[in-house]
């Protein structure tokens, strides 16, 4: 029962295949019609969970999760987004099992190891940047970090930011540091202080907040990721984990963006 099953699956996504190729060409063509998000925002979630369903070993997942997220990139650059912002690793997951995170930490090393010789970044002209607390990490990290950044430095047609040890609410709070420095030092007055204010201390800085953010793995909350800068954005949570993410997903996503009429509390 079990290899006919296995072979009337294999018939049907073989008859599908093309019809699903061109329903996802068209939906393509149709979406680069349109006004694409400037800056998207991606929460990479259910790599443990994804691995789990597989009965494989969760630290697998993440390596599955990282594939997809350069086809995920691949996706964006086609699609014209100019800005990608990855939630890869946030403050809380230094309290995962000790061994998940130094995986978590390698694989971190060898995707920015990447970037030096990654062509599709280079081809892009894709401008890299690591954002949260990159002290936290351990220093083979921060140095692949630093090569990734310094080998992009001068790309400016896309900007592609990764949270490592990152959480909002930290940046909310070093941000407000900041300010009241200069407010005692005299630089600001307290009547000055406002959102633009907050935002240049922020650590997306001058990037323009996202338009939309993208959470997969089937839980609908933010997780500390950009909560002052998520205010005006449109939220998307699907019940799909990351490495399962297809191209056809990404597409309708941006189809119903650019059916949102867009208020920002007007």
């Amino acid at each position: 029962m079990k290899r006919i099953a296995y072979f009337l699956n294999s018939a049907k996504n073989w008859i599908l295949s093309p019809i699903y190729a061109i329903y996802q060409r068209r939906l393509s063509e149709s979406v680069k019609n349109g006004k694409p998000p400037v800056h998207i925002g991606f929460i990479l979630d259910g790599n443990r969970r994804f691995a789990k369903s597989k009965g494989m070993d969760k630290r697998i997942g993440h390596i599955f999760g990282a594939r997809k997220v350069e086809e995920l990139l691949d996706w964006c650059y086609d699609h014209n987004v100019k800005i990608v912002t990855l939630y890869a690793f946030s403050t809380e997951n230094f309290n995962r099992p000790t061994e998940e995170v130094m995986a978590l930490m390698e694989l971190a090393k060898s995707q920015f190891e990447k970037i030096l010789k990654n062509e599709m970044i280079h081809r892009n002209n894709v401008h890299v940047k690591a954002i949260g607390d990159i002290d936290k990490l351990p220093s083979d990290v921060i140095e692949s970090i630093r090569h990734a950044e310094e080998s992009t430095s001068a790309y400016n047609r896309f900007y592609l930011n990764i949270c490592v040890a990152y959480g909002s609410l930290d940046e909310v709070v070093n941000a407000v540091r900041k300010v009241a420095v200069d407010v005692k030092d005299g630089k600001l007055d307290p009547s000055e202080i406002d959102y633009e204010v907050i935002r240049h201390n922020l650590l997306t800085q001058e990037l323009p907040d996202p338009d939309l953010i993208i959470r997969t793995g089937g839980y609908s909350r933010l997780s500390n990721f950009m909560l002052l800068q998520a205010a005006y954005a449109e939220l998307f949570f699907i019940d799909i984990y990351l490495p399962a993410f297809r191209k056809i997903d990404f597409l309708r996503i941006l189809r119903d963006y650019q059916k949102t009429e867009r208020k920002y509390g007007k």
